[in-house]
């Protein structure tokens, strides 16, 4: 597997893999049509949208080194049981392995954020040993949104929250949690940003320095097609008019600017600029 790597500054970004798995693009988001899609075909194919419709969903996690710190923005699906998704449960996840690859033993990961607490972002947060489920990060300090944590901690293991119990749980019950306000700063670098609608405490990552700015989107976004159509929400949205706006505001904040915007579930190349043209906007992916 080769990684993908960015510099925003002196602020390094390494993409790296569980999997990618393609999804159908209106299973995937609600309110497209076909006429839509094929609107958009010329700039999504072939990285994006294949020709039956599907789109490559990649599960991943980033890699944000800086200011001598590594920040594992999260942690994908891991090798567990996942309740209502038994396609993807206990399955052999190459996630660890991968970091170890790429250079980034679990042991040598200094914080864990999770942009929000859905079961394909938290599922590395823990691992069984000896019938418990224990931090997998042994030296690392995990962040969660306050508002995200609270409302999770409230409702319980609701879809697509499935393994908030086994996954998140233990971690607050060790102690290792740091549970943090939408707008935290992690460093000069790196902080957080309020992205609701999704979940009601989602957050992205803004990544500064060296004049550039770089966009970590979590799943304010899902595909990069909703840069051109904001109101094709997801349908495990908490609050998809919420969704909608906030994906109009980012657009408004970005398009044109040269922001590097780095996709949670982007398929490679995953990342790319949102750019004015005709009249609207569309992300446009670098190498």
């Amino acid at each position: 597997m080769d990684e993908l790597v960015w510099k925003i500054g002196d602020t390094t970004v390494t993409r790296v893999e569980e999997a990618v798995v393609p999804v159908p693009l209106a299973g995937l988001l609600a309110a497209t049509t076909p006429e839509g899609i094929e609107r958009h075909r010329s700039w999504l194919a072939p990285a994006f949208l294949d020709e039956a419709g599907n789109a490559p969903l990649s599960l991943h996690g980033l890699v944000i080194e800086a200011e001598g710190r590594r920040i594992l923005v999260d942690t994908c699906i891991g090798s567990r049981p996942t309740p209502g998704y038994e396609m993807l449960s206990n399955r052999e996840s190459p996630f660890l392995a991968n970091l170890e690859a790429a250079g980034f033993p679990a042991s040598s990961i200094d914080l864990v954020l999770c942009t929000h607490l859905h079961f394909d972002h938290v599922g590395w947060n823990t691992q069984l040993r000896d019938g418990s489920w224990v931090p997998t990060f042994p030296n690392a300090r995990y962040l969660f949104g306050r508002q995200e944590w609270e409302h999770w901690d409230r409702v319980g293991p609701l879809d697509p929250a499935v393994t908030i119990d086994d996954a998140v749980r233990p971690i607050v019950a060790a102690g290792r949690a740091d549970l943090v306000e939408t707008d935290h700063r992690i460093c000069d670098a790196v902080r957080l940003e309020a992205t609701p609608g999704h979940t009601p405490g989602h957050v992205a990552v803004r990544i500064t320095g060296g004049g550039q700015e770089a966009l970590i989107t979590g799943d304010a976004t899902h595909h990069p097609v909703q840069w051109a159509e904001p109101d094709w929400h997801s349908p495990a949205d908490t609050d998809p008019v919420g969704s909608c706006s906030t994906r109009r505001r980012l657009i408004g904040d970005h398009a044109g600017r040269g922001t590097l915007v780095i996709g949670t579930h982007y398929a490679p190349p995953c990342a790319g600029e949102v750019v004015v043209e005709d009249g609207g906007t569309r992300f446009r992916s670098v190498v």
